[in-house]
């Protein structure tokens, strides 16, 4: 109960620091949008909180504007913004039907008016207009995330199918300026994949594209091959960008708590991005090796892994990484691992992640679960559901990655 109570502990206050909050205060201190109108569109998992923020300190000032984010993560009206909710990470209907809403409130603008974006990570799934037909983008996005794509290498196909991303939103804005405040929820902070970067030039490039398709053998329509083919923008002299928010804030947060609890912390990285349950088997063998010791440890890991899709069940990578440690964690008194999605939202479950512990395999013993058979459909949420070892927050209000903690004690 003490690593647990330890481990909850050291997640509220990882995810109150990484609130995008103080952050978009900062972005917009001492800013004036005078001579014209002011229109707001927010995006992603963090988008309520970012445009509620924003409306409480530019109040009247804001003329129009559209929210759009995940279902679940509005928490009411945002007077004289609309508020759409959207499929993630699938786009949906409603995904289009608010993407399409954003780019009416940006149409016939003048040079002296501003649109103010305010950006989080989702809003490749949530923030779309496509140039294929839905159920087609529907079947790409399908296969990367079948395939274990990464985050970068999804964009990259993505944005060449979309009216908005890769940069056309922005020039869908101009000639009126764009200030845009993103929170950043990809390793290394690559302001042209967040997001699929709306309001940012495209670094990538159809040779990477067409290579990404080649690399997973993908099966794509000729119109979606023809628009891997056409390239996006490379140039906006109309945006102006302040980057907020990353995973190294949430390791740095929880880098603080662990030593506050009386553990010594170590961050590993805030650049993980192997398999999920490489990087759970990596943190139980390193909790295992340090086990003994007579030292209270703590081990961080910020990023975002990946998992392969070999089954149909319930899970996320969070609950996957917390999974996989069990078996090196078995047994041993004093020792965890726990993982979390710092949006609150772990793949399609309304987990944020999971918790494991030395009891954890004698549990699902216990209640006969075959966690090879387990992992093999893929199927971590109701194996760490009968064990007691799921994280369940609720949307959190920001997304900056995720975090993985293997705590010692003894």
């Amino acid at each position: 109960m003490e690593l647990r109570q330890d481990a909850d502990r050291i997640m509220q206050a990882a995810l109150k620091a990484a609130l995008p909050d103080t952050a978009v205060a900062k972005a917009l201190a001492g800013r004036t949008f005078d001579g014209g109108k002011l229109v707001l569109v927010a995006t992603g998992k963090a988008a309520w909180q970012m445009a509620s923020t924003a409306c409480a300190i530019l109040g009247a000032a804001i003329d129009r504007g559209v929210v759009v984010t995940k279902y679940g993560h509005s928490k009411g009206p945002l007077p004289p913004l609309e508020i759409w909710e959207a499929g993630h990470p699938v786009p949906d209907e409603n995904s289009f039907a608010a993407t399409q809403k954003a780019i009416e409130a940006v149409s016939g603008l003048t040079q002296r008016d501003t649109v103010l974006f305010l950006l989080s990570g989702g809003s490749s799934a949530l923030f779309e207009k496509p140039l294929i037909s839905p159920s087609e983008l529907e079947d790409l996005t399908g296969q990367l995330l079948a395939c274990g794509a990464g985050i970068v290498e999804m964009n990259t196909l993505r944005k060449r199918v979309s009216a908005v991303k890769g940069g056309r939103f922005a020039q869908l804005c101009a000639p009126a300026k764009v200030f845009s405040i993103v929170l950043s929820d990809i390793i290394g902070d690559p302001l042209d994949m967040i997001g699929s970067g709306p309001a940012c030039p495209d670094s990538s490039t159809c040779q990477e594209a067409l290579a990404i398709v080649k690399k997973y053998g993908l099966k794509l329509s000729d119109q979606t091959m023809a628009l891997l083919g056409q390239e996006t923008p490379k140039q906006l002299d109309n945006v102006e960008t302040q980057i907020t928010g990353s995973v190294r804030q949430l390791c740095a947060a929880a880098e603080t708590a662990c030593r506050q609890l009386g553990y010594e912390p170590v961050v590993l990285t805030s650049q993980l991005c192997c398999t999920a349950r490489d990087a759970g088997s990596f943190l139980g063998s390193i909790a295992r090796h340090h086990h003994g010791g007579g030292r209270a440890l703590a081990f961080l890991a910020g990023g975002e892994t990946v998992v392969h899709l070999t089954g149909h069940g319930l899970g996320g990578r969070n609950q996957e990484i917390a999974l996989a440690s069990a078996p090196l964690l078995d047994g041993l008194e004093g020792a965890a691992v726990f993982s979390i999605g710092s949006d609150g939202t772990d793949g399609p479950t309304d987990a944020a992640g999971g918790y494991c512990d030395g009891q954890t395999m004698a549990l699902l013993r216990q209640k006969g679960v075959d966690l090879d058979a387990v992992m093999a459909d893929n199927d971590a949420y109701h194996a760490l559901q009968q064990c007691g070892g799921l994280i369940i927050t609720g949307p959190t209000g920001t997304n900056v990655n995720d975090l993985s903690v293997a705590l010692v004690r003894g």
